[in-house]
């Protein structure tokens, strides 16, 4: 018997749960859907959201012979097989390859389909959990309209599942199953969105649980919990995920939202990714504290080294207290604007020469080619500071550190302004 989650698969767009931003009356899919022209298209989102249903449902509108390749497993003679059938009499309208997870197709495989995609003898749908301008050649990307399907809300979720019980009950023969709504609250909140892992949920639910003497499944939150898959981070060390979560993560820390920096070091603690977590709170120490509380990289130095040492799951309180720190203290990025400033003008300008008095003087003849001559020694004047051209001449008035308007900046600020501002210097 096939799994319940293919047996219960939508054959109307009007049965498939959520995607309204596309499938609603008046949507674009909607549609083309109504027209029955069929284009070069790219489902995008997460697993267990419809993107195969509705590739099927869209197919079957094409007046077109159908064709299905899963690219985990297909290989270029799959592409070329197909290829072969497309002189075939019963093809002459051309036809609809459905190729499954794109992203598993290398260059050589992609560019296969070009030339019949250009001359529409192929009407390519496919779909794919990675983001496709990273791992689709442009060349497809160009001939096909992209299409983002969204995690499925929790409402969304609980009507599939309501959906695939009913089917099951008209299964059954003097056997009534009942879900609780609490069970059907569990399974949705702890599927993250994907229907699918929702669906697997409710028959293993199901089939491990006996009926009473009245013929009566009854699903509590007790069995819901037994039969439902830890929840799995959506998280590929390689994958678009990866770096949308430490997007998030770092921006929420940047805005000092402590609880969603929690939330995302959360997500990477889940998916084990200790690197990666330990090489962004040293970025962000510097980045966006920075000056504004220099000692933060050095605390949360300390705090990666402990969670580097310990390793999972202990690590997860030092990068803990790393967060919480940088998450509350203030904020400056001027380390970074300067150093770009700095970088910037020595791509795009003729710097100039060192001044010759702070070149290097510690050799035979240096004196003889005018190096280090008149430079002044800031320690033999009062305050350690005296008043000389640092840059080179060409762009000796550049400035690029700018103070941040937070306390020890503008203590810094104020020193060096009293300082550089006196008299008597």
């Amino acid at each position: 018997m096939k799994p319940l989650a293919d047996r219960i698969r939508p054959i109307k767009i009007e049965d498939v749960v959520g995607q309204q931003h596309l499938l609603q009356e008046g949507k674009i899919l909607n549609r083309i859907l109504g027209s029955g022209k069929i284009t070069n298209m790219i489902f995008y989102g997460p697993p267990g959201v419809g993107k195969t249903t509705v590739a099927n449902i869209v197919a079957k509108v094409a007046n077109k012979n159908f064709y299905k390749l899963n690219a985990t497993s297909a290989s270029l003679k799959d592409i070329k097989d197909i290829i072969q059938e497309l002189d075939n009499i019963m093809n002459a309208n051309g036809i609809v390859l459905y190729l499954d997870e794109i992203q598993n197709f290398n260059k050589k495989q992609q560019q296969s389909l070009l030339e019949f995609m250009e001359n529409g003898k192929i009407t390519l749908i496919s779909s794919t959990t990675e983001n496709p301008y990273h791992y689709i050649y442009k060349a497809i990307l160009s001939r096909s309209t992209i299409f983002e399907f969204k995690p499925l809300k929790k409402n969304d979720v609980i009507t599939g599942m309501r959906r695939a019980i009913s089917i099951v009950n008209d299964e059954f023969k003097n056997i009534n199953i009942h879900f609780l709504q609490q069970a059907l609250e569990y399974i949705a909140q702890a599927s993250g969105g994907d229907l699918r892992r929702a669906i697997n949920a409710v028959e293993l639910s199901i089939y491990s649980t006996n009926a009473d003497e009245n013929g009566n499944i009854i699903i509590d939150e007790h069995i819901a919990k037994e039969c439902t898959q830890t929840k799995v981070v959506n998280y590929d060390k390689n994958g678009d995920n990866h770096y949308d979560i430490l997007s998030a993560f770092q921006k929420s820390i940047r805005g000092s939202d402590v609880d969603a920096s929690l939330h995302y070091l959360a997500r990477l603690v889940k998916a084990g990714d200790l690197i990666s977590i330990c090489r962004r709170l040293l970025v962000i120490s510097c980045e966006d504290v920075g000056m504004a509380y220099p000692n933060a990289v050095a605390i949360v130095k300390s705090c990666v080294d402990t969670a580097m040492q310990l390793g999972f799951p202990e690590a997860r309180i030092p990068l803990s207290q790393a967060v919480i720190l940088l998450a509350t203290a203030p904020k400056s990025n001027s380390v970074l604007v300067a150093i770009d400033k700095a970088l910037h003008e020595v791509d795009i300008k003729d710097v100039g020469e060192i001044p010759p008095y702070l070149k290097d003087a510690h050799y035979e003849g240096a004196k003889k080619m005018g190096r280090g001559l008149g430079y002044k020694y800031p320690h033999d004047y009062k305050n350690n500071y005296v008043n000389q051209q640092y840059l080179p001449t060409n762009i000796r008035n550049s400035e690029y550190y700018i103070s941040g308007d937070n306390k020890v900046e503008k203590k810094i600020k104020y020193y060096w302004d009293s300082i550089k501002n006196s008299k008597d210097k």
